[in-house]
């Protein structure tokens, strides 16, 4: 037996060990007569050659498990000691299935099959054998004879279980941030009365950190309704933690009820307080069902697509600001129609954007996917996410919103109705505006209290209008399924605040009353430069 050409083939930690024996010693007695070292080199004993060395006996020695098989059949021909220590004393002349029964249960069988055939030598890594103990089985072709394989099992438990340790490590980080950022998202979508939503979210696969793209609905009030979506650059639960944190200071802007661009800049300077190296895109968008359009700003996210009643795609390309973190930069807002009958996707790059491929492709591709989807928002966010091949493996977060405004046709067209009034004249408008909201409100056959409740709010908010606004002034009612809006807006952009009359004040009281009666109110800028002053009431089931 050769024992060079074997030992060439060794891993470099077994070929030494086996190369070290007690027959390689030097003596270290003194030499009679010798120079001393000082002044000549010591001399040495000559060692054997490697192919003195008796073979059998260096693998007896080996720390490794080594066993040869020889033959079609691979019947056992040895193993050494290491071997018999693990897995006890085996039987010579035996087939390796029956005599090396540890092998078959761990699959290395057929690995003895491709080394016979074709004689070169495989490795597989970290097996764990029935002794409970993992190791690193390398199969080394021999050429003598029939023909056999010659095994090699380096014990790697402790490198296993370490690695075992860290993967379960990960994996609990990678759970408390998956859950940190379930959390951090709505657990259920806010339904306004003029749109039906869906929302998904798909963390990465295991392989990927967590994100931070996240996403809302937060109603305005008076019909209008805000809507966002975003993606914290970088991973893991600092990622999440980011997100969190401008998820909710998007619901506390909005609740200023700003226009989308101001939104932004207000976002853009606490991203940069929160953490100057974290970035992040962000739309925001604002519809309103008697303007039939989004009006939105991008803080350097994709663009919004929407799909009309024929089936056509548009995307709101324009404007796009940088993400927010960056500074300096004023946003701006843009509109995309989206009357009834059409159909919103805001999305985040997962669902787009692919290795080795252009984004623009990926968009295109998400364009024909929702020209061709029909059905719910929730079923047309699924199929967004299946044609885009988003799986559990996925390499990044997903995050996808549809919404829908839709056409209401027949008996449900009955319950969303609009009626406005140009509020013209002097003091005779008043009682103009309340025979107005009267004759609406009969029509609509509200009950006798909701007709007088809403009346009243008519009056009080044109009276307001009329005492402190500007023209040209202007009265809306609408009606949903859930609730009656009055909306009052003039040429005048101060505000009016809610605050306690004293007794001798002979104004300040209407706000109060508005307040008390109705269900929810408040105010707003409109882009003219005027304001608008809204009140609400939620109707009584069926």
């Amino acid at each position: 037996m050769n024992f060079t050409r074997w030992s060439a083939r060794l891993p470099g930690t077994q070929r030494r060990a086996a190369a070290r024996t007690d027959d390689l010693v030097t003596d270290d007695r003194p030499i009679e007569g010798a120079v001393p070292a000082a002044r000549a080199e010591q001399l040495t004993v000559p060692v054997p050659g490697v192919d003195e060395l008796p073979v059998r006996e260096v693998l007896d020695r080996v720390p490794a498990l080594v066993a040869l098989v020889h033959g079609p059949d691979h019947r056992l021909a040895y193993v050494n000691d290491a071997y018999v220590v693990a897995f006890g004393l085996r039987s010579p002349g035996a087939p390796a299935r029956e005599a090396l029964p540890e092998l078959d249960e761990i699959g290395l069988l057929p690995l003895l099959d491709q080394v016979l055939r074709s004689g070169k030598p495989r490795t597989v890594k970290s097996r764990k054998a029935p002794d409970g103990r993992s190791y690193t089985f390398t199969c080394t072709p021999v050429t003598e004879g029939d023909g056999g394989v010659l095994v090699f099992a380096t014990d790697v438990t402790d490198h296993a279980e370490a690695a075992e340790r860290l993967r379960a490590s990960e994996r609990r980080q990678r759970e408390t941030a998956v859950t940190l950022q379930r959390s951090l998202l709505p657990q259920e979508l806010e339904q306004p009365d003029d749109l039906r939503i869906a929302a998904t979210y798909h963390p990465g696969g295991t392989e990927a950190a967590v994100g931070g793209d996240w996403y809302d609905v937060i109603t305005l009030g008076g019909g209008r309704t805000a809507l966002v979506i975003g993606d914290v650059m970088g991973r893991g639960v600092r990622a999440a933690a980011v997100m969190g944190q401008l998820r909710t200071a998007v619901r506390a802007y909005a609740r200023l009820d700003l226009p989308p661009h101001e939104v932004l800049q207000l976002l853009d300077g606490l991203a940069t307080e929160i953490d100057a190296n974290q970035i992040a895109t962000c739309v925001y968008a604002i519809h309103d069902p008697n303007e039939g359009k989004l009006v939105y700003a991008s803080a350097g996210h994709l663009p919004i697509l929407v799909r009309d009643e024929s089936g056509t795609v548009l995307r709101a390309d324009e404007p796009t600001g940088p993400p927010l973190g960056t500074g300096g930069w004023m946003h701006a807002s843009g509109s995309i129609p989206l009357g009834p009958g059409s159909t919103a996707v805001l999305y985040t790059d997962g669902l787009v954007e692919r290795r080795n491929e252009d984004l623009d492709e990926g968009i295109a591709a998400l364009e024909r996917a929702l020209a061709g989807a029909t059905g719910t928002p929730q079923v047309i966010c699924d199929r967004l996410v299946r044609s885009a091949g988003v799986t559990a493996e996925h390499d990044d977060d997903v995050a996808v919103m549809v919404l829908q405004h839709p056409a209401h046709t027949g008996p449900e067209g009955e319950l969303f109705r609009n009626a406005g009034l140009e509020l013209l004249g002097g003091v005779e408008a008043a009682p103009r505006a309340r025979a107005f909201a009267s004759g609406v409100l009969t029509s609509w056959r509200f009950p006798v209290e909701l007709h007088d409740l809403g009346v009243l709010a008519v009056s009080e908010l044109v009276a307001n209008s009329l005492q402190h606004g500007t023209p040209p002034m202007r009265l809306r009612l609408r009606r949903t399924d859930r609730r009656l809006i009055v909306e009052v807006t003039d040429g005048d952009d101060h505000l009016p605040r809610r605050r306690r009359a004293e007794p001798g004040d002979e104004s300040g009281r209407g706000i109060a009353i508005v307040a008390t009666i109705a269900s929810n109110w408040g105010s707003r800028r409109t882009p003219g430069g005027g304001k608008a002053v809204w009140c609400e009431f939620v109707l009584p089931k069926g």
